[in-house]
């Protein structure tokens, strides 16, 4: 099984070229996880600042969710918002698998929570889906960690989410946990994570960033995939493909 995780930066790397690549992927992609994924505008917010950036409705693929699905027609999309009904995580599985259970479960406030000034302090949700195959279940959980505006480091907030994390995901043998955490490598709130039962493949496999060149600031870590202890990796990579300032990460179990 092939799991591919992305942040796709809400398309401002280019739409064709994010849709070209996402077709090219289905040729062997089994479940895609996505973040900063869009549904519909909000028109009442063009110009505030949404993680220190002002929002530009022209520069953001603004139904990417539906374009998105409409490209990989053969998968299963599940989309769960993290700030009112629009902006969230999406999560692709390919129809040949079998979906025992879909839902989301919050680690960083709660479904209703509107934040005062910059709206990127929203609150933050874990999409997972339970998958069944003729052995085992796997549970994949997509997942954009809270940002803060204080860069990618430990705080209170962000100890207190990996420690959600860990208690929710330890009810399942066979997770993959994957997405934008926004933390360097080496902080507590990873190790709790790692702690908590997990395989950090950026960590065991020496990478040295998740970004791309369309992203100049110098903390180069942000994007993780997370595999429960005693779960098998046959492949793991950072693909080189520039479709957002993310890079994609891809893992074979």
């Amino acid at each position: 099984m092939k799991i591919l995780s992305l942040n796709i930066w809400g398309g401002r790397a280019g739409k064709e070229n994010l849709l070209a690549f996402f077709k090219e992927q289905s040729n062997s992609v089994d479940i895609f996880c996505l973040q900063e994924v869009w549904s519909a505008p909000y028109e009442h917010l063009e110009g505030v600042n949404a993680g220190g950036v002002p929002i530009q409705h022209e520069s953001i693929m603004m139904y990417a969710m539906q374009e998105i699905a409409e490209v990989l027609h053969e998968y299963e999309y599940f989309f769960h918002p993290h700030f009112m009904d629009n902006y969230g995580l999406l999560m692709l599985v390919h129809k040949r698998i079998k979906v025992k259970g879909s839902g989301e479960v919050w680690v960083h406030k709660d479904k209703d929570f509107i934040p005062e000034g910059d709206i990127g302090h929203h609150a933050r949700n874990i999409q997972y889906v339970i998958l069944e195959n003729e052995t085992a279940e796997i549970t994949v959980c997509n997942f954009h960690g809270l940002w803060n505006g204080k860069g990618k480091v430990d705080s209170e907030a962000r100890l207190l989410q990996s420690n959600k994390i860990v208690s929710f995901t330890s009810q399942y043998q066979h997770v993959v946990l994957c997405g934008d955490f926004n933390l360097l490598l080496d902080t507590e709130s990873v190790r709790k994570i790692e702690e908590g039962g997990f395989r950090n493949m950026i960590r065991e496999h020496k990478v040295t960033s998740t970004r791309t060149s369309f992203y100049t600031k110098p903390e180069k870590f942000a994007d993780y995939v997370f595999v429960s202890n005693g779960t098998s990796v046959k492949n793991f990579e950072v693909l080189t493909d520039e479709v957002s300032d993310h890079a994609p990460l891809l893992v074979e179990i």
